[in-house]
């Protein structure tokens, strides 16, 4: 069997080459990373959570037209996707006051905002992914203001359809991140939802008791990781109800 060729690695996830041209096939590591690397361990099994959990919220806003890279899962941790330019900002949705912006403002932990708040970060991990306005963003041409405002209304739809997702069996969607990128079709341009939907790219409490349900378990050393990751995929039905929380999670298709 050939060898296939790998395009990018970051700390989550591999990008190998497609089988056609235009696509790509996206490999989950086990990989759990923080403070940018600084902290890392490998958790038998998130990989294919990740895979599984992208792949449901993928698919739910490809099939409410929000366009998306994601095509079709291929196995227990790769997923088809198609090609495209990333935008080299991380685009940030928030609902309630938590991490860095309570870190930065003084606000609380758990203070529900009075609307969602989106933020632009840099992708540059070297500088820590430094936040941006729509000035930087402009003046260094990352994005157009058609760009912007494309950008905007994708993230918020984003955060529409996951709000409710979530909700509806129990968990709250603090805040989580999205990358966009450019699709070309000749002269043609469009914007779509890429890289992944994870609870490695959301915060996610359970709505009664306030519990963690994210990377933030990791991050503050507050229980295991897996264990966290497979509660999300059983509530939304991922995986079934009455799994117990195992390294190496059985999912069903």
């Amino acid at each position: 069997m050939a060898r296939r060729k790998k395009i990018y690695e970051g700390k989550a996830k591999i990008l190998y080459e497609g089988p056609e041209p235009g696509t790509l096939v996206q490999y989950f590591k086990d990989d759990a990373t923080a403070f940018n690397a600084q902290k890392k361990e490998v958790v038998d099994g998130k990989g294919v959570l990740n895979n599984r959990l992208s792949e449901f919220f993928m698919t739910g806003l490809n099939n409410i037209g929000v366009p998306t890279h994601f095509i079709k899962r291929l196995n227990m941790r790769e997923q088809l996707v198609r090609s495209c330019e990333i935008i080299p900002l991380e685009v940030v949705v928030r609902n309630v006051a938590a991490g860095s912006l309570s870190k930065r403002l003084g606000i609380e932990e758990g203070t529900v905002l009075t609307r969602p708040i989106v933020e632009y970060y840099y992708k540059d991990d070297k500088l820590g992914d430094p936040m941006v306005t729509e000035e930087h963003i402009a003046a260094f041409g990352w994005a157009s203001q058609q760009d912007m405002d494309d950008i905007l209304s994708l993230a918020l739809r984003v955060n529409d359809f996951m709000s409710g997702v979530m909700m509806a069996v129990g968990i709250r969607l603090v805040d989580f991140k999205i990358e966009i990128g450019r699709l070309y079709d000749g002269d043609y341009q469009r914007l779509i939802v890429a890289d992944e939907i994870s609870p490695d790219s959301c915060r996610l409490w359970d709505a009664e008791s306030g519990q963690k349900l994210d990377k933030d378990v990791f991050r503050r050393d507050l229980g295991d990781l897996a264990d966290a990751y497979t509660e999300v995929a059983r509530r939304l039905g991922v995986m079934p109800k009455n799994s117990q929380p195992i390294t190496k999670p059985t999912l069903i298709n």
